[in-house]
């Protein structure tokens, strides 16, 4: 099937489940074989209170019923297609096509003993199937596990939208999303598609919004305002800098496994060991994020891009929702800006910070349907390109 134009909505809830965004796009074929992606329109929809306090709950069990996370599935389902049905309403248009990540309920992308035998595993939560029936489109979901299949980590997946979007021929760029997990692209100025860098950074909004939960009550850290008024603990965050995950060689992934209810309990019983206040713990988690970014991009980004581009213009792009916290932001500058990368926001490109993963998604579900690659092996570590994802025809 020859690639066509089409309106593709793609349909995202991350790690940090605060609920679905929905982004419409026209994606097009263009003459060079790259597509072209225009955002028609987002929206984003909180989940409700006791959703949300139910996927955490189904990330972070020990043991909970396969009743439950049938229901979940389910449950999340309606929510996708009710939110997908909104935002066609609210842009008035129709989308031929659906890209739904789903909820990620859990990610091991590093081989561990099971049953006799060496495992790696991905599940994405949210029943396609509703999707499709109640707004009659084919739907794409489950994006991960071919490319766990081909040998990869299932992640970062973005890296296809950084490049098809973002790529320059004058300027090196990193892309940093900042969602629950932090994951960056560096391409080099005049790239090809196989030669730029992806991974996880560690953790953007996750740590941070634990701590909020935890100490406050609240799910975020509204404007950074919590982190502002606290001393950030820079034994804790050197400390936490030397763990294992920040200097493995990429490609790497991460998630909840990592840096989840576990990993938040040690983080806080450090900063209060240091003598911690409420608003010092969370002004050190929001340090961690901007530290690991900014090691990340010393450690591994700057050095690839210094080996690649033709020319020392570096401009450090991000998104996510943590792109909205002003507290992180100037953490990261104070860090990037010394090391020659001109931070800059998404928006300044043409697409919301929030959009950009359900954009990227849209892209995704466009490429699976015309039967084309969506992975990076250079991103995701996979033995080679693969057509990612399940098609549920409406």
């Amino acid at each position: 099937m020859m690639p066509k134009a089409m309106i593709v909505a793609g349909v995202m809830s991350g790690t940090s489940a605060d609920g679905v965004d929905v982004a419409l796009c026209r994606i097009s074929p263009v003459s060079d074989g790259t597509p072209r992606v225009k955002l028609i329109g987002h929206a984003g929809f909180a989940y409700p209170k006791a959703v949300r306090s139910a996927v955490l709950a189904a990330m972070d069990a020990k043991t909970i019923s396969v009743a439950e996370l049938s229901r979940l599935n389910w449950r999340l389902g309606e929510l996708y297609a009710s939110a997908l049905a909104k935002a066609e309403a609210q842009f008035g248009v129709k989308a031929a096509l659906v890209g739904c990540h789903g909820q990620t309920l859990y990610h091991q992308a590093v081989a561990a003993k099971y049953l006799g035998a060496s495992v790696r595993c991905t599940w994405q939560t949210g029943e396609a199937s509703v999707i499709a029936e109640r707004l009659r489109v084919p739907v794409v979901s489950d994006f991960r596990p071919a490319d766990l299949a081909a040998g990869g980590q299932g992640a970062p997946l973005v890296p296809m939208l950084d490049y098809v979007m973002f790529r320059s021929t004058k300027v090196s760029r990193v892309l940093q999303n900042l969602g629950g997990i932090g994951n960056l692209t560096a391409i080099p100025a005049g790239a090809g598609v196989n030669n730029l860098l992806a991974f996880d950074t560690g953790p953007g909004n996750m740590v941070i919004d634990a701590c909020m939960s935890h100490l406050f009550g609240k799910a975020f850290d509204r404007g950074g305002a919590v982190a502002r008024q606290g001393r950030v603990i820079s034994s804790v965050v050197e400390r936490c800098l030397r763990e294992k995950y920040f200097s493995a060689l990429p490609p790497k992934s991460c998630g909840r496994e990592e840096f989840g209810a576990e990993y938040v309990s040690r983080f806080i019983a450090q900063c209060r060991k240091a003598g911690a206040r409420d608003e010092d713990v969370v002004a050190t988690a929001t340090a961690l994020t901007a530290e690991s970014v900014a090691d990340a991009y010393r450690r591994f980004a700057a050095k690839y891009l210094a080996q690649h581009a033709p020319t020392e213009k570096v401009e450090f792009i991000v998104a996510g929702g943590g792109a909205k916290n002003p507290t992180l932001m100037a953490m990261m500058r104070r860090s990037l800006e010394p090391l020659g990368a001109r931070v800059r926001f998404v928006e300044e490109l043409g697409i919301s910070a929030q959009a950009k993963e359900g954009v990227a998604f849209a892209l995704l579900a466009w490429l699976t349907w015309f039967g084309l690659p969506g992975n990076l092996p250079a991103a995701t570590g996979a033995s080679r390109g693969v057509v990612l994802g399940k098609v549920t025809r409406g």
